[in-house]
């Protein structure tokens, strides 16, 4: 008899693997993707293949820390025209999939909802068309709702399929740490940590009241419902609308003079404002990312009225300036601006791990 089914695809190592499709000599060799492709210029690390994963190498990793750890990697530029492209190709196998609906989380992921009496059949037949189209391979989650099914991928991963569902949920998640779930992170366990929460199966039968005081009324159950791997169970094509803009720089020397970092702030801001220009929607929070030297980050946010006048954004921005610590050398900014949401786009019902 059939049901309904969440999909969760997931590429692997996407971009390792573009990169690979383009010089096919790299295959098997360790290859790491970040900033310009130079490990003596500051940058950190995008992705990495397998082989240099099993050194230690991972995504936000210094490029010259990753260098060191694989002195023989092939280290390559990041090339963004390329990833979109192979991923526009993986999107269109997922949709031209008969009785589908998709919903697109980033370049190299996806739910798939449809109903089937053999999910992990259909998962197969997926992989191989996948494969068979763009030379690319993914892993496939199973799952009755979407967090079981994004959790389940990890299971799967290389190029496998595994389900997870309310019936072997806390037999396979049980005693793994919090910060397994998707959409907590390292903050957030450290918290629960706080409550004598460090297990799924512990989050799980925890009281949602209890984790208002902590969480708040809205976030406090929310992290209990991830215990136990509940939520949606809807997968939703409605074109997905970004919440705000960002753009970050690193330098290759340390900023100390206010005035450069002043300048720099404006010229980032620049950019974001011609982001949200094109979006047509008004800011309404502004984040200001500060990575100190050596490798300290802090970050400085602040909600504002809501307004499309550049002048205003900017002079927000420029206030969060001020909080910069005097006296220490700073190697990376950010800014990000967060726009007001259109009535009729998908509102935040799948969680993600935060960005900055």
């Amino acid at each position: 008899m059939s049901e309904q089914w969440v999909l969760h695809v997931d590429l692997d190592q996407f971009i390792a693997a573009v990169e690979v499709l383009r010089r096919p000599e790299l295959a098997g060799r360790p290859v790491i993707v970040g900033g310009r492709g130079d490990p003596t210029e500051r940058a950190v690390v995008s992705t990495a293949s397998y082989e240099a994963r099993a050194y230690g190498v991972g995504s936000g990793m210094p490029l010259r820390i990753a260098a060191r750890k694989v002195p023989d990697a092939v280290i390559l530029p990041v090339d963004h025209e390329a990833y979109l492209e192979a991923s526009d190709k993986v999107m269109a196998v997922l949709r031209a999939q008969p009785g589908t609906t998709v919903q697109v989380l980033g370049w190299d992921e996806a739910f798939v909802g449809l109903e089937t009496a053999d999910p992990e059949a259909f998962a197969r037949r997926l992989q191989e068309a996948v494969l068979t189209e763009t030379q690319l391979h993914c892993s496939v989650g199973i799952g009755d709702t979407l967090v079981r099914a994004k959790v389940a991928t990890t299971f799967g991963k290389p190029a496998g399929v595994f389900r997870l569902t309310q019936g072997n949920w806390l037999e396979v998640m049980g005693e793994r740490p919090t910060i397994d779930l998707w959409g907590v992170g390292k903050a957030v366990s450290r918290r629960l940590a706080t409550l004598g929460i460090t297990t799924v199966a512990e989050l799980a039968a925890a009281n949602p009241d209890d984790l208002i005081p902590e969480f708040g009324p809205k976030m406090g159950p929310w992290y209990a419902q991830l215990g136990r791997g509940d939520g949606s169970r809807t997968v939703d094509d409605t074109p997905w609308v970004a919440r705000g803009h960002s753009r970050e720089t690193t330098f290759q020397r340390d900023l100390t003079d206010g005035a450069q970092i002043e300048d720099a702030v404006r010229e980032l801001a620049a950019h974001v404002l011609e982001d949200v220009a094109a979006e047509g929607r008004p800011v309404v929070g502004l984040t200001l990312k500060v990575r100190y030297a050596p490798f300290t980050t802090r970050t400085y946010a602040r909600k504002i009225p809501e307004t499309s006048d550049p002048a205003v954004v900017l002079a927000g921005v420029l206030g969060l300036v001020s909080k910069i610590e005097p006296g220490n050398a700073v190697r990376l900014l950010g800014i990000r601006a967060e726009m007001a949401m259109p009535e009729d786009s998908r509102k935040g019902h799948t969680p993600t791990r935060s960005g900055w």
